[in-house]
């Protein structure tokens, strides 16, 4: 099998750009913290989620990418947070927060219980265009990440890897971690064959990410 390259995405051009500012500048509101399927918004929007283990600096990414401060809110504690999170992004887009996994702290009931409701939103929720997966760009692809990647190729959702802090490591060191990265994604048929390298904290990739989403229908 020939392995995917997967390259860095490229930047938007200034049309994208601008639109897509103006799609994540506009209205973005919580909406619903989710614990049961029943508990679900009709899925009659197009749809995004972010899955991203504990730490990974998942609630900054969203922050970053809405302009808001506190929109989305970690967690200090593994497993604390048992709710699927819907953002309304303006009135035709859902931004959606996955829990953190990597459930070092949480009781297996718990953790059961969880990753029967994350199975069951993954595969039955038709509006859901794509799967964000928050990779850590000191630390690269651990087991829990390939977990999850697993179950969106069982699910047949579409997910495309996102590095996160990548202000925090050298640029040598960051190439042999985006090497162990496509490596590690080459096995997952789900992957889709682009990566994007962001810093929350210095504002790197995140308009590269807003035209993305903007322009998933």
């Amino acid at each position: 099998m020939t392995q995917l390259p997967f390259p860095l995405a490229e930047e938007p051009d200034d049309a994208a750009r601008e639109s897509a500012r103006k799609l994540f500048a506009g209205e973005v509101d919580f909406l619903k913290g989710v614990v049961a399927m029943d508990g679900l918004p009709p899925d009659d929007r197009t749809e995004v989620c972010f899955a991203g283990r504990s730490n990974v600096g998942k609630s900054s990414l969203i922050n970053a990418l809405t302009g808001r401060k506190a929109l989305a809110r970690a967690s200090n504690t593994p497993g604390r947070t048992q709710e699927i999170n819907f953002f309304t992004l303006g009135d035709e887009r859902y931004l959606v927060d996955l829990p953190g996994y990597g459930f070092a702290n949480a009781p297996v009931a718990v953790v059961e219980k969880w990753q029967r409701l994350l199975k069951q939103y993954l595969s039955g929720r038709a509006s859901l265009r794509r799967a964000f997966v928050l990779i850590d760009s000191r630390h690269g692809v651990k087991a829990v990440d390939e977990e999850i990647m697993t179950l969106l190729d069982r699910s047949a959702v579409t997910f495309q890897a996102v590095l996160t802090k990548s202000d925090k490591i050298r640029e040598k060191e960051r190439e042999k971690v985006l090497d162990q990265v496509r490596e590690k994604l080459s096995k997952h048929p789900a992957a889709y064959p682009e990566l994007v390298l962001t810093s929350s904290e210095k504002g790197d990739g995140i308009a590269t990410l807003r035209a993305i989403i903007a322009g998933l229908d």
